[in-house]
């Protein structure tokens, strides 16, 4: 797919990176609660977590799991910034599809491993799963 702005049709392309941003911002957030605010009862109750001593047991691993999510949302943030350049618009696109699809398999495994927590699944995966597909078409054929 080597396509650049230019030859790339804008309106799907302006809508696909609108989804991958939106899906960074998502991942930002579950950064927050995962690595700065987990101490909250509201923080860790929407994760399923019923008590403080769970909360204490799984912190380290949703501190860790929030960097992985931080990292996925700068992956994106960057790969838009690069997109809407002149000289690297090509590994912008690449990149930014690439963080997508991290977020969206990342959510498969979720929904897989943890069919109730479906609804957050669904959060973390539609848009960038969007994101993909718009990007994917706004580049021309051939």
């Amino acid at each position: 797919m080597s396509a650049t702005l230019a030859t790339m049709n804008s309106a799907l392309a302006v809508t696909g990176s609108v989804f991958v941003f939106i899906a960074a911002v998502i991942h930002l957030l579950i950064f927050f609660m995962e690595s700065v605010a987990w101490s909250k009862p509201t923080t860790w109750k929407r994760f399923g977590l019923k008590t403080q001593e769970e909360a204490d047991i799984v912190r380290p691993m949703a501190f860790n799991q929030g960097f992985y999510n931080v990292f996925l949302a700068i992956g994106a943030g960057t790969g838009l910034v690069m997109l809407g350049s002149t000289n690297w618009q090509q590994g912008g696109l690449t990149l930014a599809i690439f963080s997508a699809a991290s977020m969206v398999l990342a959510s498969i495994v979720l929904i897989t491993s943890a069919p109730k927590l479906y609804r957050a699944a669904l959060v973390q995966g539609v848009a960038p799963l969007l994101g993909i597909i718009f990007l994917v078409l706004a580049a021309p054929a051939g």
